[in-house]
């Protein structure tokens, strides 16, 4: 699978999705940085990528259908600090990657995870 990581979440994700074997790169290695989600998401998909984000925008299937993209996954941790974030991912990595797909929104909660 093919992840791209939205300019805030932490960087030392990447290394925790290469370990899975799986190709990722961030919004910032693109020089995308500070780009509105109506660039990132169409270039994501250009690209064959799911774009990874904390941003809840993102998630309102109405502005950003996610069948219109590559696919959308929507992280909701309880607090946003860099180890938080990672913290709360490493236990629901394996879930969120065979959940992952192309033209679909998956939200990643404490909850566990719902497919749209």
């Amino acid at each position: 699978m093919k992840f791209k990581l939205d300019e805030h979440l932490p960087v030392e994700l990447l290394g925790e999705l290469w370990a899975r074997g799986q190709d990722a790169d961030t919004v910032a290695d693109e020089g995308m940085a500070g780009a509105p989600d109506a660039a990132i998401l169409p270039r994501a998909r250009d690209d064959g990528r799911i774009l990874i984000t904390m941003d809840k925008g993102i998630g309102d299937v109405r502005e950003y259908p996610p069948e219109l993209f590559g696919g959308i996954v929507l992280v909701r941790p309880p607090t946003s600090g860099r180890k938080a974030v990672q913290e709360f991912l490493r236990p629901r990595w394996d879930a969120l990657i065979a959940h992952a797909q192309p033209g679909k929104l998956v939200v990643v909660t404490e909850r566990g995870l719902r497919v749209r």
